[in-house]
């Protein structure tokens, strides 16, 4: 099978940034290392981001010693849907996703059944490290699950699409959706084979889409054109993301938002060390955006609604591509 070599060169001339270079000139100097447990912890994530307002799918429950999981059915009983996670865990690894019961059975997004035994043993290996960064000890918390709007119907399959948005010094600079897919047991993780779309930061357009790093028009079970989506509610989504960046402190962090039809836009997550894959699913890079944004004079003294507005008409894309001039 061949393969599609792509030119260093090329890769310079589309701004790609490198992993050495998001490391050293980003993630190193804009992310104080103490502020990473704001973000790596999911549950001191939900904290903070209750204490700030930022919206975020509500807590139900926390489980942090092994001795809890024995009667884990009392907190469970009056949940017919939920997410269980591991606070530690990264790349979606431990989450289990709950869309119904089936008698005593707990029914899973792809239709599998689990057992009360089941959520039990994966929530004593949740807290024994199993799905955590490094290993370490983790607890398991239990939020509800977030019904995702009407607009996605059909773009996503056995899980809840979510859009990735990278925010630099509190300006959101580039975004996609990620669309969960069979091969990636309906999570919403690129590596797993789910589907990443590109998205215009001017109105939240789909501007390109792959799987597997290789461009895709439709999505891979349900068939559905990945063209005709837009965002909606999109300055919306993207002030939030912007708040985000004032919450923790940290400069260079990935978001990952939710669209629940009935509640709008939630905070899912945040990372400190977000891939570089969302320039793949965009077809540029994000380079020129960071140093354009290094630029500027008086960031700071600009309120997140007015950052977005900023970006929305600096950051725009014509015809699938960055307009010349404006990144």
């Amino acid at each position: 099978m061949s393969k599609r070599w792509v030119s260093l060169r090329r890769l310079r001339q589309l701004g790609m940034l490198g992993m050495n270079c998001r490391n050293v000139d980003f993630i190193n100097r804009y992310n104080d290392r103490k502020l990473f447990p704001l973000v790596d912890n999911k549950l001191k994530t939900k904290l903070l981001a209750q204490e700030y307002d930022v919206p975020t799918p509500s807590l139900r429950c926390v489980v942090r010693e092994q001795h809890e999981i024995s009667h884990i059915e009392r907190q469970l009983a009056d949940m017919d849907s939920f997410a269980l996670k591991p606070a530690k865990g990264s790349g979606g690894k431990g989450i289990v996703v709950v869309i119904g019961r089936k008698g005593d059975d707990f029914v899973r997004s792809s239709g599998a059944l689990l057992s009360l035994a089941d959520i039990r043993r994966h929530m004593s290996n949740i807290l024994a490290g199993l799905y955590s960064l490094g290993g370490a000890s983790d607890v398991a918390i239990v939020e509800d699950l977030v019904a995702f709007d009407d607009c996605f119907s059909g773009y996503s399959y056995e899980g809840v699409p979510d859009i990735r948005i990278i925010v630099f010094q509190g300006y959101p600079v580039m975004a996609m959706l990620r669309l969960a897919t069979h091969a990636s047991d309906g999570k919403a993780n690129l590596h797993q084979g789910a589907v990443g779309v590109g998205l215009s930061l001017d109105d939240g357009r789909c501007l390109n889409a792959v799987q597997f790093s290789k461009s895709v028009k439709t999505h891979p079970d349900t068939e559905r054109s990945l063209s005709d989506i837009q965002v909606p509610g999109w300055r919306d989504i993207l002030v939030l993301a912007a708040q985000c960046c004032d919450m923790t402190g940290l400069g260079y962090i990935g978001t990952d938002l939710v669209l629940d039809k009935a509640l709008g836009p939630q905070l899912l997550e945040l990372n400190a060390r977000p891939g570089l894959s969302i320039q793949v699913a965009n077809g540029r890079g994000l380079l020129p955006r960071l140093r354009h944004i290094e630029g500027l004079t008086g960031r700071r003294r600009l309120s997140p609604e007015q950052r977005v507005d900023y970006c929305m008409r600096h950051f725009v894309a014509v015809g699938g591509q960055s307009q010349p001039g404006i990144l």
